[in-house]
């Protein structure tokens, strides 16, 4: 309304305008007319028999040239004035042109939350269309340069570090499926314009089975042109058929010559002298796998975000994480050093042959998911160390989704359990309580792993108890667990508990559902975990809690630590089809009907007799 207001009220003013110049401009006409008759007037009168004196012609003449000069300055105000209507009038077009409000088609889509103001309905179908193909902003990434500037966000150190010119030589694999063909342009530019000449042999482009046309003959052309300036410099290997993500690196590091691998995604940049520390870490030792360090680009405006360095981490659910590194690396103050990692987050660079020699990685890991975790704990259990080189920085476009595979979890599940199976001994249920699902006849296919653990017995690799201790520490062994999954009131089958609203601590009862907010855990202790597992040391569960008669009846959801400090009542009595009774309180953990509607809230009072039921008991405990 009041932008309406707004124009109707420039309107009126335009129009005042607009017939004030008119006027103005009519007027000045007018007077212009009447003195160039005055001065036809006064050279009819020069040439009158009747004016003889000299004098009065000396100051006619005078006057002729004052009327001239002024006729010539009236004709320029004249045209300023037309000048200034005519700049008016566009200046109010591109004004209006400018309030035009181009529909947007796309609100609810990540692409256009924070870009593409001003697109054209057109550029916007176009933009979306490739958005929903690739997972990131491709319509931009086709008008970037292909060799555009990145910021150099390495810390200040890394700089001033001088390296050995007697390097290893270097292979570069970049790993595709229907990938932009202007992201894979610009990470094959950003590899020859970033790595020295003498220590790159070669960028190999691992194709798994894309269908984007693209990626066929104009990617051709692309290697073609590369060609002309460094003749065999690109590799191809095309999959007749898609075998995932692994099984693509596999291809690349068997296909590879180089002393050493870089193994990367191909919708990368590299940063400025990102190959030589890499190499002169793996110069000084061969078993030592390392990392670079990511910066984030942005999947909507394909800026770059600095990452500071950080270990590539887990938890049991085979998830990876960033996470700090061990203390000792900070005492040093220096963040141009190397730190230890538990693992790998994807982008893995390795001695060629040692990467053979340690089993290079496990094919029968599926699609994507957990294989990079598998790789860390084998490289650490098995004779080689990993370590991430802050001096080395690769930008990398974090997708919104990934196209390939839309939801991740269920691969990543079965991946998880494959790698428990091989590497995690006694600790290799905690992933099926990570995932909820029971020990044993889960419905799960890992496949077949006994040339995997055939592996590890010629090896000779440790057992995964020495990594706990010695490599990831932090990681929560999860030894004191009696049961775990949904719990389910008698009087309610369907009903289950769950953590509630977050940020909250009020637990209630809900439909039953096999999402994290209702797993539960039963420790040895007494302990009731309600919410999604937390799988390290640093970070601390919730626990349910009776606050007390003074409290109410509602029970509470606190961090284990909290209710510790604050001595709230955290320890109850449970077995399986039996009672939930706090030991200090001597309330149970019971339902009632919240209102005619049928309702149930979950409260703590005097025990009547109800029951509850945990999805799985953990045997032997």
């Amino acid at each position: 309304m009041q932008r309406s207001s707004r124009m109707r009220s420039g309107w009126i003013k335009g129009s005042l305008l607009a017939f004030v110049v008119a006027a103005g401009l009519f007027y000045l006409g007018s007077i212009k007319r009447e003195v160039r008759a005055h001065s036809d007037r006064l050279r009819g009168a020069r040439n009158n028999d009747s004016i003889r004196q000299e004098g009065m012609l000396v100051r006619m003449g005078e006057m002729e040239d004052h009327i001239d000069r002024l006729l010539a300055l009236m004709d320029e105000m004249e045209k300023k004035e037309l000048e200034k209507q005519e700049n008016a009038a566009v200046k109010k077009n591109e004004k209006e042109e400018e309030e035009k409000v181009v529909r947007k088609l796309y609100p609810n889509s990540y692409l256009f939350a924070k870009w593409g103001a001003g697109l054209s309905e057109e550029e916007q179908k176009e933009a979306e269309a490739s958005f929903q193909s690739y997972g990131y902003n491709a319509f931009l990434s086709d008008r970037l340069p292909l060799d555009r500037e990145i910021p150099d966000t390495r810390p200040p150190r890394c700089a001033e570090k001088k390296y050995p010119e007697d390097l290893p030589s270097l292979s570069v694999i970049l790993i595709y499926l229907d990938e932009a063909l202007s992201v894979i342009k610009r990470a094959v530019r950003s590899v020859i314009d970033r790595t020295p000449a003498r220590l790159l042999k070669e960028i190999i482009l691992v194709d798994d089975h894309s269908s984007d046309e693209d990626l066929k003959e104009k990617l051709d052309e692309y290697v073609y042109s590369v060609h002309e300036e460094r003749p065999g410099l690109v590799k191809r290997v095309r999959h007749s058929e898609r075998l995932g993500l692994t099984r693509a690196r596999l291809s690349g590091w068997k296909a590879a010559a180089g002393d050493v691998v870089a193994i990367l995604d191909a919708h990368v940049e590299v940063h400025v002298q990102w190959a030589e520390p890499l190499l002169a870490r793996i110069k000084e030792d061969r078993t030592v796998m390392v990392t670079p360090v990511f910066d984030k680009v942005n999947y909507d405006d394909l800026a770059l975000v600095p990452y500071v360095p950080a270990a590539d981490a887990f938890d049991w659910a085979m998830w990876c994480m960033y996470e700090s590194f061990r203390p000792e690396w900070y005492a040093l103050k220096d963040q141009s050093l190397p730190g230890k990692s538990p693992s790998v987050m994807g982008i893995v660079v390795a001695d060629r042959k040692f990467f053979g020699e340690i089993g290079s990685l496990d094919g029968g890991m599926k699609i994507y998911g957990g294989e990079n975790v598998e790789l860390g704990i084998r490289v650490w259990l098995c004779g080689g160390s990993i370590e991430v080189i802050p001096c080395s920085k690769i930008a990398h476009i974090e997708r919104a989704s990934k196209p390939y595979l839309r939801d991740l979890s269920e691969m990543v599940k079965r991946n998880a359990l494959r790698v428990a199976e091989v590497w995690l001994d006694e600790y290799k249920h905690n992933v099926n309580i990570a995932w909820n699902i029971p020990f044993e006849d889960h419905g799960i296919d890992i496949g077949d792993v006994s040339e995997r653990k055939a592996l590890r017995e010629r090896l000779n690799c440790k057992p995964f108890k020495w990594y706990l201790d010695h490599v990831y520490p932090l990681l929560d062994p999860l030894k004191d667990l009696l049961a775990y999954g949904v719990l389910i009131n008698s009087l309610k089958p369907g009903l289950c508990i769950d953590q509630g609203p977050m940020p909250g601590n009020t637990p209630i009862t809900y439909r039953c559902h096999p999402y994290p907010s209702q797993h539960c855990r039963y420790r040895t202790d007494g302990q009731l975990h309600v919410g999604g597992l937390k799988s390290h040391k640093y970070n601390s569960n919730r626990c349910l809690v009776d606050p007390g008669v003074a409290g109410g009846a509602r029970p509470g959801l606190y961090e284990c630590r909290v209710a510790q400090q604050k001595k709230f009542h955290m320890l109850w009595d449970f077995q399986q089809d039996g009672p939930i009774r706090n030991r200090e309180t001597k309330r149970c953990l019971e339902i009632v009907t919240a209102d005619r509607g049928g309702s149930y809230a979950l409260v703590v009072q005097r025990c009547t007799g109800q029951s509850w039921n945990i999805q799985y008991l953990i045997k032997g405990q």
